[in-house]
């Protein structure tokens, strides 16, 4: 996913939180967003770092 399509569903789940009244829920799930993110974007460099030196 593209970092715009990021924050729509984080936009979308504040909206939502905000009509349930689970804001400490909705900054919860953007931590863990935010690390899904950073640790899915690590995996991808070294994977592309690996393709190159057997490639």
């Amino acid at each position: 996913m593209k970092g715009w399509l990021y924050g729509l569903y984080a936009l979308l789940i504040a909206i939502v939180s905000i009509f349930t009244g689970e804001l400490v829920t909705f900054i919860m799930l953007s931590f863990i967003l935010i690390s899904l993110q950073n640790i899915h974007s690590t995996l991808k460099d070294i994977l592309k770092v690996n393709k190159e030196k057997i490639g």
